[in-house]
């Protein structure tokens, strides 16, 4: 098990226009070798954007982008036509394929935080297909067949325990609250990525909520 914590984080995005970025992976100038991906995940981006802020629009390919509100909503548009205001416990996923377009902004009132993920697709090309499920309950894993991957939410009362998934590859990250995994404790932003995951707990040191990405090898 390798934890990660949040201040190792690489920073990004653009303070004076409102765009702050941690990045967990070798991301932009920031260029890290030995940081590349975890299993499919190449990347694991928190993003805050203040009220009016965004990314225009630019172009990606050959990524599945997974996205989690933590607070805020967030406005997504795409150059298939889709419109969408994402908010917290939606999940949305962006299949760029053979390429696509499309912008982020905070279109609302309030601060908007979120949590993007990228995962590597098992096979490049294709089209571009989007979706969204609103309200995912803890219960209900969320497939990416794409990537071999599965993403597992949690959300943990202090003193309550969830099983870690078994897998070749799981990603664990803290959205909020702190959690015990294996003897770590982990709080916001911090991530721990396991390699022959078997048997593992994490136990909520308060209340806590985690995303947790289950990968074949």
């Amino acid at each position: 098990m390798d934890v990660r914590r949040a201040d190792e984080r690489y920073p990004g995005g653009d303070p004076a226009a409102g765009i702050e970025s941690r990045h967990a992976f070798s991301f932009g100038p920031h260029y890290d070798p030995d940081n590349l991906r975890f299993g499919a995940l190449i990347a694991c981006n928190e993003e805050r954007l203040a009220p009016g802020a965004g990314f225009d629009e630019h172009p990606h390919s050959h990524t599945e982008i997974v996205t989690w509100v933590v607070e805020g909503e967030l406005t997504h548009r795409d150059s298939t036509g889709r419109e969408t205001v994402v908010r917290a416990g939606d999940v949305q996923r962006l299949s760029a394929a053979g390429g696509v377009r499309h912008v982020e902004r905070n279109d609302g009132p309030a601060p908007l935080v979120f949590v993007q993920m990228w995962l590597a697709p098992r096979a490049p090309g294709g089209t571009p297909s989007y979706e969204i499920v609103r309200g995912i309950a803890d219960s209900t894993p969320y497939a990416l067949p794409a990537a071999g991957a599965l993403l597992h939410v949690r959300r943990l009362a202090a003193g309550e325990r969830t099983a870690v998934p078994d897998g070749a590859y799981v990603y664990v990250h803290v959205v909020r609250g702190t959690v015990l995994l294996d003897g770590a404790e982990l709080g916001p932003g911090d991530a721990a990525r396991v390699t022959g995951a078997k048997g593992l707990a994490a136990e909520g040191g308060t209340e806590a909520e985690l995303l947790l990405w289950e990968m074949a090898a």
